[in-house]
C-alpha cells in the first residue's frame, strides 16, 4: 500500500498552460508552465457578447493573452483561449499552519468567443464559425454593454442591454430550432422501427421543438439526467448555463444603475446571476505590479479586482468545486465536479489512484485552524477515513491511498 500525502507527481505526460502560482515568500504570479496530470482541464466556459460590448477587453483582463480589442465588429475571429486561476484564500489559510514551496490554485479555461451580429443563425458575420465556436464550450458568460458614452460606438447605434440580451439569444435559438429539427426528421425515421432510444430521442426533440418555437432557451426546460446526457450530445448552444456579465462604468462599479437592474430582473427570471465589471478598470488593474494594484484597489475601497468575482462565478456555473493537498513541495486546489466520490477526486491527479483506490484521509481547513498541524488532527480523532461512497465536499483537505 502506497500513500502519497503531498501528491507532488513527476509524471510523465504533462500539460503546459499559462497560469497562476505563488511561493511561499511571493503573492500570486503568473508562471511559465503549468504541470499536470494525465487529465488535463476538460471544461471550458466561452466569453460571448454583440461586438463592441467590451467582451475581448475583459478577457485580456482575465488572462493577460492581449486579445485584439479594436473598434470594429470582427475584431474576434478564431476565439482566443486562456487559462484563469480561481481566487481562493483558503490557500493562503493553508499555507499559514502548513509550509510549502508553492502554491498552485485551481484553473478555469476561458475562451473569447467573436461578437454575434444580428443574422448569425443564418451565416451574417461570420455566423456559422462562431456558433461552432460556442456550442463547444460548457458554459456561457455573456458580456452586456450597461453604459453610454466612450469612445466605443455600440454595434446597434445605442446602449440597451435587454434589446442586446434579446438579439444573442434569438440568434442561438434559431440556430438549436435548425439542429432540432433536422435532428427530430432523422430520429422520427428511426423510431418507426420501434427503437427505444430513437423513440426516447424523438420525444425529448419534440419538447425542445416546442420550447424554441416560444423563443424559449432549452435551458429552462425540466430533464431527467438521462435525457439531459442525450441534450448535451445534442450540443444545443440554449441548453448551456449562463452568467450575465454586466460591463459598467467606472462610477457605477457595484452595479447600481438602472441598466444593469435590468439585466439583474432578467437574470433572475431565468434563475440566472449577473456579476457586474468594469472592464476598463480591470484592464487597467491588470497590467499594474501587485503592490500598485492593491494601493489602487484601497483607494476605491474594493476587496479584490472584479474579475476574482466573476472567475468564481463561472467556476460554479461549471458545476465545479475544489479539494486541496498540502505538503512540503505543494498546496494545490484540485477542480472536481459537485457530488464527485472521493475514488473520482483522486483520479483528477492520475487515474491509477482511481483504479486502486483504498482510501481517503480527509480533515476540514477549520480543524487545521484549531489544531494547527495535521499531526494534532490526528491526535483528536478528526482525521476521517473515507471509502470509495464518500462524496467529497467543497474544502476538504485529502490524502490518498491506494494500492500497487
Amino acid at each position: 500500500m502506497r500513500s502519497y500525502p503531498n501528491l507532488n507527481l513527476n509524471l510523465n505526460r504533462l500539460f503546459l498552460f499559462p497560469m497562476a502560482s505563488q511561493t511561499q515568500d511571493s503573492p500570486l504570479q503568473l508562471s511559465p508552465v503549468l504541470p499536470y496530470s494525465v487529465r488535463p482541464m476538460s471544461l471550458e466556459v466561452g466569453i460571448v457578447g454583440l461586438p463592441n460590448v467590451g467582451k475581448s477587453t475583459i478577457f485580456n483582463a482575465l488572462t493577460a493573452a492581449g486579445a485584439l480589442a479594436a473598434n470594429y465588429p470582427f475584431a474576434t475571429i478564431e476565439p482566443n483561449v486562456g487559462v484563469v486561476a480561481v481566487p481562493d484564500e483558503r490557500l493562503k489559510t493553508i499555507r499559514e499552519f502548513i509550509k510549502s514551496e508553492k502554491i498552485i490554485p485551481a484553473a478555469l479555461r476561458v475562451v473569447d468567443i467573436a461578437g454575434i451580429v444580428r443574422g448569425a443563425s443564418t451565416g451574417e458575420g461570420l455566423g456559422n464559425k462562431f456558433l461552432s465556436h460556442i456550442r463547444e464550450v460548457d458554459a456561457i458568460l455573456h458580456v452586456v454593454r450597461c453604459f453610454a458614452g466612450g469612445d466605443i460606438l455600440h454595434v446597434e447605434g445605442s446602449v440597451d442591454p435587454l434589446r442586446d440580451i434579446d438579439t444573442i439569444d434569438t440568434e442561438l435559438i434559431l440556430a438549436d430550432l435548425e439542429t432540432v429539427s433536422s435532428s427530430l426528421d432523422k430520429a422520427e425515421r428511426t423510431a418507426r422501427s420501434g427503437d427505444k432510444d430513437s423513440i426516447a430521442r424523438s420525444e425529448i426533440l419534440r419538447k425542445a421543438k416546442v420550447h424554441l418555437n416560444e423563443g424559449k432557451p432549452v435551458r429552462q426546460l425540466e430533464f431527467t439526467p438521462d435525457e439531459r446526457k442525450l441534450v448535451k450530445s445534442l450540443g444545443l448552444i440554449t441548453a448551456k448555463k449562463v452568467l450575465y456579465v454586466a460591463n459598467v462604468a467606472e462610477d457605477d462599479l457595484h452595479g447600481e444603475s438602472p441598466l444593469v437592474q435590468q439585466v439583474r430582473e432578467r437574470a433572475k427570471q431565468e434563475g440566472g446571476a449577473v456579476v457586474p465589471v468594469c472592464g476598463k478598470l480591470e484592464a487597467e488593474l491588470s497590467e499594474l505590479p501587485e503592490s500598485d494594484r492593491a494601493e489602487m484597489l484601497e483607494s476605491m475601497g474594493l476587496a479584490e479586482p472584479a474579475l476574482a468575482s466573476l472567475t468564481r462565478e463561472a467556476y460554479k456555473l461549471l458545476g465545479l468545486q475544489s479539494y486541496f493537498t498540502a505538503g512540503p513541495k505543494e498546496i494545490r486546489a484540485w477542480d472536481i465536479p459537485v457530488g464527485a466520490t472521493a475514488p473520482q477526486a483522486a483520479g483528477v491527479i492520475h487515474t491509477d489512484f482511481e483504479k486502486a483506490f483504498i482510501r481517503a484521509e480527509i480533515y476540514t481547513i477549520d480543524d487545521l485552524k484549531q489544531y494547527k498541524t495535521e499531526q494534532a488532527i490526528r491526535a483528536a480523532g478528526r482525521l476521517r477515513a473515507e471509502g470509495k461512497s464518500y462524496v467529497m465536499h467543497d474544502g476538504d483537505v485529502t490524502h490518498f491511498l491506494h494500492g500497487a
